[in-house]
């Protein structure tokens, strides 16, 4: 039974940590814009999937206006991604420039006639159902569709250091737990075979008797 709630332990653990990952790192999708537009949120049960408000406005409101980007994308799908400033938070971003992001984004709009394509930068899922949008981060453009995405340095360092300094925990945790649990267990084990073995003793001294 332990055995088998450490398995589901772990693998809770592990699934949530490359769910954080998938969600916060950076991805680039082509995509040929074909519109942009503002609409006010009301934040609800999916709040936790919207960033703050944009820096320097007030952050205490219920609801605000959001900048949206309509795209699709070169397999012929539609994605829309929302554009808000992340700040000083989580994801660490850092970015502030929502409203330039914006006008770059109607300048960049597209007709499936005289298409151009562009390098969207963005983290975050999208899901229909809760009503979530990829935050976008930045926009390039592109020769066209089968432009390279580029090598994702940045997430490569980041999962790498990561790897390293679980890697670093676990040896570390390894080395003290055969050097100080594993002993302890161990002794109290014995301890426990002691003491049941002498109780067996004492009640065969009672069988003698009988």
């Amino acid at each position: 039974m332990f055995t088998v709630l450490k398995w589901v332990f772990w693998a809770t653990f592990w699934t949530l940590v490359v769910a954080v990952f998938h969600y916060t790192l950076p991805q680039v999708d082509i995509v040929r814009v074909t519109d942009t537009y503002e609409k006010r949120i009301d934040p609800g049960e999916n709040s936790l999937f919207w960033a703050q408000a944009d820096v320097g406005s007030d952050g205490t409101m219920a609801n605000r206006d959001v900048f949206f980007i309509q795209t699709r994308r070169v397999k012929g799908d539609v994605m829309v991604y929302r554009n808000e400033d992340t700040g000083w938070g989580w994801p660490p971003y850092f970015k502030f420039d929502t409203s330039n992001l914006q006008a770059e984004a109607a300048d960049a709009k597209s007709t499936n006639e005289a298409p151009r394509y562009f390098a969207l930068k963005h983290y975050g899922w999208r899901n229909e159902f809760f009503t979530i949008f990829p935050n976008a981060i930045s926009l390039r453009q592109v020769e066209g569709p089968e432009a390279s995405k580029g090598i994702p340095f940045l997430n490569i360092f980041i999962i790498t250091l990561f790897a390293a300094i679980s890697w670093a925990i676990w040896v570390r945790w390894r080395r003290f737990r055969m050097a100080r649990i594993d002993p302890t267990l161990e002794a109290i084990e014995d301890d426990m075979a002691e003491r049941r073995g002498a109780v067996r003793r004492w009640f065969g001294t009672w069988k003698k008797k009988t």
